[in-house]
C-alpha cells in the first residue's frame, strides 16, 4: 500500500469522452447510475482512446463506487481503452490507497469547462 504517496496528476490527455460525476458514488442507485453512465460512454469510445472520469464534483466514494470503477476499468482494458480519473478527491485517493488499487488508474487534472 502506498500510504501517504503522492500521485502525479498529469495534464488531461486527449479524450474521446468525458463522464462528469457529481454527488456520492455509494451503494444503491448512485452506483447503478454511475455504472450505466460509464458503460454507455465506454460503448461510444473507440479502441486506443481515453475515457476520462471527471470526479471534481464527486463528494464521496465507498466500496460500491470503487467496484464500479474497477469493473469498468477491466472492460475498458479489454477494448484497449485507457480509463483516466480526473481531479479525484483526497477521500477517493485514500480509498484507492487503502484498497491497493491506486496504481491501477492514471490521474489527471480536471478538464476545462
Amino acid at each position: 500500500m502506498a500510504t501517504g504517496a503522492h500521485h502525479m496528476c498529469h495534464p488531461l490527455p486527449l479524450a474521446e469522452a468525458v463522464v462528469h460525476v457529481s454527488g456520492e458514488m455509494d451503494y444503491g442507485l448512485a452506483s447503478e447510475l454511475l455504472r450505466a453512465s460509464l458503460l454507455a460512454a465506454l460503448a461510444r469510445v473507440p479502441s486506443g482512446s481515453n475515457l476520462v472520469i471527471d470526479l471534481r464534483n464527486s463528494s464521496f466514494c465507498d466500496s460500491s463506487g470503487l467496484n464500479v470503477l474497477l469493473a469498468v476499468r477491466l472492460r475498458a482494458l479489454k477494448r484497449g481503452i485507457h480509463l483516466v480519473l480526473a481531479a479525484p478527491s483526497h477521500q477517493m485517493i485514500r480509498l484507492l490507497e487503502f484498497t491497493e488499487s491506486d496504481d491501477l488508474f492514471t490521474y489527471a487534472t480536471a478538464p476545462a469547462d
